[in-house]
């Protein structure tokens, strides 16, 4: 049985563990970075499948994370955005919600989209001035229930919060009931209000692929399952043990509670069905929301519109995505296709080119809220993960630098004794 000792020894390698390898590894820390799959990246990761650009389910990025300018050039990035607002399927039609802050020309087909009266806009403008002054850390201590209780306190109208809300922030939140902590909430429609959605052109596991470019080569070793940990000693399923003076677990929330007896922080499950499409039922850069509940999709986006780079030229892919249990059906593809008919007839003749199913998309985090959850645990363990902070790429790279803190901290403080 082959041992191995390093400083600090990190599982996983999506963005948090990557964060958090980085951040020790400035510090001038020894790292080794152990990684179950055949790549970096966790759930951000992207693969070309016959010349199309698919993310590993469909994901977009928002640019107002503050964590981002610690760790991209944005411009480098190269990112294409979607534009401001959504098209809604109607039942009949599409309307469109645009930002008029953003594009004035929205302003017309947002007073009269039928989505919600007009005291509803009235009200989602209130919202969205009050988030927009408001700081992360300030959202993060308002009074905290669900998502839903918090539109219905506000008095918007079933018919906005069916039509808008609920299609929109299941799609964000992989959330279809709303029961999401309305922190949260507010966090997102904060960040949608001041920055943009956006993907990379080179897909949303160029981040990843970033992050990871500023490790020495060897740190981290991919296909290296781990089977269990006791104390600071990692045992791979090879029976290989790795020792560090310190041990970050960096995986998803419910490996991270197997390997650490923690309590699971929970699933939230999303699918997306990747289409080689014939022709679009509409084209521009929106994301586009079921209105009326037609069936498991809650968004369509039409992403060879928004990042040509994602299709071979002349080509169109859309992503239909399915968050919550419908995620999980069997039938989904089928029960996708049902709906999709109705939006767009010529969507018979779509090619599916993959379908993903993710068991865990995101963490549950119900209210009350803990947005920074202990990344300590004593006797030279840590953990760090979306699971510990908000469920999102800012909560993966802030646990993973909080998680690092937490390592440096301690172990200067073991040397000065």
């Amino acid at each position: 049985m082959q041992r191995v000792n390093e400083d600090v020894v990190i599982v996983g390698a999506g963005l948090a563990g990557l964060a958090c390898a980085r951040t020790l590894a400035a510090a001038g820390i020894g790292v080794q970075v152990l990684e179950a799959s055949d790549g970096v990246g966790g759930r951000v990761r992207s693969d070309h499948v016959d010349g199309f650009l698919l993310d590993r389910g469909f994901q977009i990025l928002l640019t107002a994370y503050p964590e981002l300018v610690r760790w991209f050039d944005l411009n480098e990035l190269d990112l294409r955005r979607f534009q401001a607002g959504a098209t809604i399927w109607t039942g009949s039609g599409f309307t469109t919600v645009g930002d008029p802050l953003r594009s004035p020309r929205d302003l017309p087909s947002t007073v009269f989209a039928p989505i919600g009266s007009i005291f509803d806009k009235l009200r989602l403008l209130k919202l969205i001035a009050s988030v927009r002054r408001g700081s992360v850390p300030d959202l993060l201590r308002r009074p905290d229930g669900s998502t839903e209780a918090e539109l219905e306190r506000l008095g918007f109208s079933n018919r906005i919060i069916e039509t808008f809300f609920r299609p929109l922030f299941a799609g964000i939140q992989l959330d279809p009931e709303l029961e999401v902590s309305s922190r949260r909430f507010e966090v997102i429609l904060r960040m949608l209000a001041v920055g943009d959605s956006a993907v990379p052109a080179r897909g949303m596991g160029s981040l990843s692929n970033e992050v990871a470019s500023g490790l020495e080569v060897g740190t981290i070793r991919c296909n290296e399952p781990v089977r269990s940990i006791a104390g600071t000693t990692v045992t791979l399923e090879s029976g290989e043990q790795v020792t560090g003076k310190a041990v970050v677990v960096a995986t998803q929330g419910p490996a991270a509670s197997q390997l650490l007896g923690l309590p699971d922080p929970g699933s939230r499950p999303v699918a997306a069905i990747w289409f080689d499409a014939t022709s679009a039922p509409i084209h521009n850069r929106h994301i586009l929301l079921d209105g009326v509940q037609s069936g498991p999709m809650k968004n369509l986006a039409i992403l060879s519109d928004v990042a040509p780079s994602y299709a071979p030229a002349g080509k169109t892919l859309c992503a239909a995505a399915v968050p919550g249990p419908s995620a999980l059906d069997p039938q989904l593809e089928a029960s996708v296709r049902e709906q999709l008919a109705k939006w767009h007839p010529d969507s018979r003749s779509w090619e599916t080119i993959r379908v993903d199913v993710i068991p865990h998309g995101q963490p549950l985090q119900l209210p009350p809220l803990d947005p920074r959850r202990a990344v300590r645990l004593g006797d030279g363990r840590y953990v760090c993960g979306d699971h510990r902070d908000t469920a999102s790429i800012q909560g993966a790279l802030f646990s993973g630098r909080r998680a690092a803190a937490a390592v440096l901290a301690d172990l200067q403080s073991t040397r000065q004794r």
